[in-house]
């Protein structure tokens, strides 16, 4: 017998209601048999452990129409969907709550709004402007409800504005098609029901009902949370093999390169880091204890004591600090420095290829060799001894995409909100990749509209609109944030770097040093250190690009590929810079933003980094263009001259050293009798940026004292400009020399009330010298200035020099 309409009510433990919902519906269809033909009420129980199966079965015995789907264990609201549409045999097929909260008569409406347009799914809405909410249901709910429906809507079917209403209208073939691919068995059914007619094509239409909230609902607030997991269930289904093997794969490689710093976590140090790794494990430690103790994230006196450090206005990651202080308080520090640097490279690879593979080529391995240079391009391989704001730039690809979608113009609230979100926590990832790929952004933009005109004319009112909303989201969120860095204590103007420090021209032809074709002799005369050689591509690598780009000359993307990285190289040469192997110097055009405000801190070099994801990106479309081409011969040679260009630069592991111990009288807590209440540690000589090996000894036992000097960004004179380190002092500064020399000046009185005066303005508790370089001319130049020897403690010598000297 043909059916013309299925009736599905999924029920547990309904036994105070079921029997008026089924006289109801049965009701309503028998009211207009011309309208709704043959008819079918099926009722499925989800092992109900009342009365709910009885009340059904005596239904049936009354109307013939009705069937009983049993189940002899409670799945959830998805099972018993499923098995009740599947059951199914109606042309149309209506699924509705137990305890009807949409009435039955607003089928009426959906089925005039499946039969009046092309649509394959007509669902009731309470979402809707003309919907009507006669009970509501309690706020607390409620806005938990709507809260839910926006994530659902931002994450897994767009434009849909209620799922979860319980009240839909499908067509019957096309709803047993998707139930049978369903996998979930709970809430979430709604939304992978939806997914499935969306990724069909079968459109869907949002219809206002009428509704009221009816006590005894089976919703209870976990359920929300299930919900959730439910959706990242159905995200992961939709996940290809082949992106988990490239995945794996990036992942793979970026463990491979920090294989020796894995290798040894309480010693390995990565050999090119200078002090780094202790700053940077000095962050994750003081951000970690921050949080933990209540205290604020953006300021802390363990270093450059008394003054203080602004943390805001230094690198450290708030955006993955703050998150990974259970790591951090569980397993260390260097816990997680390593899982930062690997994880975060992996994940950066990871989200070049699926912008890559999403927007730009066919192939998704093609994809995966463009995203892996993007993110271990040599430049970002240098940035992966020290500096992970440089590496972990995972947020940038999805910036990037969000920023394309605007100027799609299907959702300009939406992805201007999202884009504002991105963007703010891209800054407490690192403002000045940010920065860069800002620049990197514009150039491309500009270029490609110039190649372009109508799609930036349809582009134009849409992105200014996402743009202007992006900006009223970001900036109250960044405002404080901002304001404490750039007006706070120990805020600072611009950074000093050096006069010029842009690439060399030689610098794009050269191999860096982890390059499996370079040599740190080679690269380090063209670098600023091992951790800023911001090109070294390579000149097989520049050569490729060069043909790739004549080759692909006619796509306006290519066109505006090759100026971006152009105009990124360009700039990176400084405000001025010298034509090798000639005495010819020509101002660059850095000159232009060398002195404004936000640049006048960025080191020039780094520009040229820009041109990573550039060269991915031709990369990969050349590579998408050679997998599918017809003539081997021309394969074969495209596919050798991309590996030859690719080989020189594939990354070496990074080396590790040993780091030194810390001393016993650290470890052991011997400190705490030299220091009272507000004092600090005076190492021998202060750490600076060149030596920091005292912010190591306070990350690995706890940060349980404040030392004087430091490595960090604080300002420095009356126009507080920026500087690496506390601001200097006579005494600091006599020590660093006597390191540095071996020489012993000499001390009279001057030097020595010159360093009483410096210790007072430290508020010293004590004084400690390591052994070390030229310890020796160290240990009798304080000998000099204190009028003391040392006293040998812990394995350092030690001088008591706090106010309480004598009460310990």
């Amino acid at each position: 017998m043909s059916v013309d309409l299925s009736v599905v009510v999924p029920a547990y433990n309904e036994e105070g209601r079921l029997r008026p919902t089924l006289d109801a519906i049965c009701a309503h269809l028998r009211a207009e048999p011309g309208r709704w033909g043959e008819w079918e009420l099926l009722v499925v129980d989800d092992g109900s452990t009342d009365a709910t199966a009885r009340i059904a079965k005596e239904a049936a015995a009354a109307e013939p129409r009705i069937q009983l789907v049993s189940s002899d264990d409670n799945r959830g609201k998805g099972s018993a969907l499923r098995r009740g549409v599947l059951a199914s045999y109606g042309k149309r097929v209506l699924i509705t709550d137990a305890d009807l909260a949409t009435p039955i008569e607003e089928l009426d409406r959906l089925d005039k709004q499946l039969g009046a347009e092309d649509s394959a799914a007509a669902i009731g809405s309470r979402a809707h402007p003309d919907a009507r909410i006669e009970v509501h249901q309690r706020r607390m709910r409620e806005w938990l409800g709507r809260m839910g429906n926006r994530l659902i809507r931002a994450v897994a079917v767009p434009g849909i504005h209620d799922t979860q209403c319980g009240f839909k209208l499908f067509d019957g073939d096309k709803a047993r098609a998707a139930f049978a691919d369903s996998r979930l068995d709970g809430w979430g059914i709604d939304v992978e029901i939806l997914r499935f007619f969306r990724h069909r094509g079968w459109p869907v239409t949002e219809v206002p009902v009428r509704w009221s909230h009816q006590a005894g609902s089976k919703v209870r607030p976990l359920d929300y949370g299930r919900v959730l997991l439910e959706l990242v269930m159905l995200r992961a289904r939709t996940v290809r093999r082949v992106d988990l093997a490239v995945v794996g794969l990036l992942l793979l490689a970026s463990v491979l390169l920090y294989k020796g710093l894995w290798a040894d976590l309480d010693r390995g140090y990565l050999a090119d880091a200078g002090q780094d790794q202790n700053q940077w494990e000095w962050f994750f430690a003081v951000t970690a204890d921050n949080v933990v103790h209540l205290r604020n994230p953006l300021f802390t006196t363990l270093q450059g004591f008394p003054d203080g450090v602004n943390l805001m206005a230094n690198t450290v990651m708030l955006g993955l600090s703050v998150p990974l202080t259970p790591v951090t308080l569980l397993f260390g520090p260097t816990v997680t420095w390593a899982l930062v640097l690997t994880l975060g490279l992996a994940a950066t690879a990871s989200a070049w290829y699926w912008l890559i593979a999403r927007r730009l080529v066919r192939n998704r391995w093609a994809a995966a060799l463009g995203g892996a240079f993007a993110a271990f391009a040599p430049p970002m391989i240098s940035h992966g001894n020290a500096h992970p704001n440089f590496l972990v730039l995972f947020m940038i690809p999805v910036i990037v995409d969000r920023a394309l979608r605007l100027c799609e113009g299907r959702d300009p609230v939406r992805d201007g909100v999202l884009l504002g979100l991105f963007s703010t926590y891209q800054i407490f990832l690192g403002e000045e990749p940010l920065l860069l790929a800002s620049i990197g952004m514009l150039f491309f933009a500009l270029s490609y509209a110039v190649v372009r005109r109508d799609v930036a004319r349809a582009a134009l009112r849409p992105l200014l609109r996402g743009l202007a909303i992006a900006a009223a989201v970001c900036l109250p969120l960044v405002a404080f944030p901002l304001g404490w860095q750039f007006l706070g204590p120990q805020s600072y103007k611009s950074v000093l770097h050096g006069d010029n420090m842009g690439n060399s021209p030689l610098a794009f032809l050269e191999f860096a040093g982890r390059s499996l074709a370079g040599s740190d002799e080679g690269a380090d005369p063209l670098a600023f250190n091992r951790t800023e050689q911001n090109a070294f591509y390579g000149w097989p690598l520049v050569a490729l690009a060069t043909a790739i780009v004549v080759r692909l000359w006619r796509l306006a993307l290519v066109k505006a590929l090759a100026f971006t990285g152009l105009a990124a190289a360009l700039l990176s040469l400084g405000p001025k810079f010298r034509i090798p192997y000639t005495d010819i110097v020509l101002p660059g055009p850095w000159r232009a933003l060398a002195h404004q405000p936000l640049f006048e801190s960025v080191i020039e070099s780094r520009v040229a980094m820009i041109c990573a994801p550039v060269l991915g990106v031709l990369i990969a479309l050349a590579a998408d263009r050679l997998l599918v081409t017809r003539g081997r011969v021309n394969q074969v040679v495209g596919l050798a001259a991309v590996a030859a260009a690719l080989l020189p630069v594939v990354p070496t592991s990074y080396p590790v050293r040993e780091r030194s111990e810390v001393p016993a009288f650290i470890t052991e807590g011997t400190y705490r009798r030299y220091l009272a209440d507000g004092e600090s540690v005076v190492t021998v000589p202060l750490p600076t940026p060149g030596s920091a090996e005292a912010l190591h000894w306070q990350s690995a036992t706890g940060l349980g004292f404040s030392v004087a000097g430091g490595y960090f960004n604080g300002p420095w004179g009356p126009e507080r400009m920026g500087i690496y380190g506390a601001t200097p002092r006579h005494t600091s500064n006599l020590l660093n020399d006597v390191r540095n020399s071996g020489n012993v000046p000499d001390i009279g009185p001057n030097w020595q009330a010159q360093a009483r005066f410096d210790l007072k303005a430290w508020k010293a508790g004590v004084v400690v010298l390591e052994p070390q370089y030229n310890m020796q001319a160290l240990y009798t130049t304080v000998v000099k200035l204190l009028g003391q020897p040392g006293k040998r403690v812990g394995g350092v010598w030690v001088w008591d020099v706090g106010t309480s000297k004598g009460a310990r």
